[in-house]
């Protein structure tokens, strides 16, 4: 591993928790979307991720949920079908907070590694002068 291995893998590990807290945010600000029964829901970004050659991380790809949702009884909502059914996204508050979480953590430590390398570094620095 080379001098600055370190900071390259942490940095890819940066990059890819803030594309998962992007696609999480958007889903959030989302969960709630209902459509009606003869539209597609809204569906969520699911990411997926991999490991590169050089020991860091990357998104290699961004997968969307069922278009098809979940009808929920809803037969006071403007968009309700005749049997007061509205399509909603497949996905829950719930689940999108504890990859929020996850995701959250992730990136926090990615960030405390590159932090730590940095300190490393400069440390060397100042013992080769």
């Amino acid at each position: 591993m080379g001098a600055f291995d370190a900071l390259r893998i942490a940095g890819s590990g940066l990059g890819m928790h803030q594309t998962w807290l992007d696609a999480l945010g958007h889903n959030i600000a989302n969960v709630n979307d209902i459509t009606s029964t003869d539209e597609a829901a809204f569906q969520a970004q699911l990411l997926t991720a991999g490991a590169r050659e050089d020991g860091g991380v990357q998104v290699t790809g961004i997968a969307l949920s069922s278009a098809e949702g979940r009808l929920v009884h809803m037969p006071d909502h403007p968009l309700a079908d005749a049997d007061g059914y509205v399509r909603a996204p497949d996905m829950d508050m719930e689940s999108q907070m504890s990859e929020l979480i996850m995701a959250q953590r992730g990136f926090q430590a990615s960030a405390q590694v590159t932090k730590y390398a940095q300190d490393t570094y400069g440390t060397a620095i100042q013992i080769g002068k």
